[in-house]
């Protein structure tokens, strides 16, 4: 098997990730996913696509990954993943549209608008 390039985005954050035959090591911009994302969640969503389809143990995943905040990036890098686990093996792809892993969530932040705080909050209305 050669390596499989997918990309994933969420929000700013764009994820590359390169998935090929291994052990099982998760690499995200040259540090350890434990060392990237400290938190259990995190780790969670990005190993989703690998529990769904039960392969956690069988692909060397290489990460570079830019843009936006650290959950933004761990969904980009989940959307990644779950594309390249359809091109490994389509069965995979009953497994994950279901979950709605395939799905580009394409929320994004409102711009902030002139003669207004933020994107939706007014200054306070003074009447006199």
């Amino acid at each position: 098997m050669e390596v499989i390039h997918k990309i994933g985005r969420r929000k700013t954050a764009v994820a590359r990730v390169y998935v090929s035959e291994g052990k099982g090591n998760i690499t995200i911009n040259k540090k350890d996913l434990n060392e990237y994302f400290p938190t259990a969640t995190l780790q969670y969503k990005v190993k989703q696509p690998f529990a769904l389809t039960s392969n956690e143990e069988n692909f060397d995943v290489k990460v570079n990954v830019y843009g936006g905040g650290i959950t933004g990036q761990a969904e980009a890098i989940r959307l990644a993943l779950s594309r390249a686990m359809c091109e490994v093996d389509a069965e995979n792809r009953l497994v994950l549209k279901p979950e709605g892993l395939l799905t580009r969530d394409p929320r994004m932040v409102e711009r902030k608008k002139f003669g207004q705080k933020k994107a939706r909050k007014k200054f306070q209305f003074s009447k006199r």
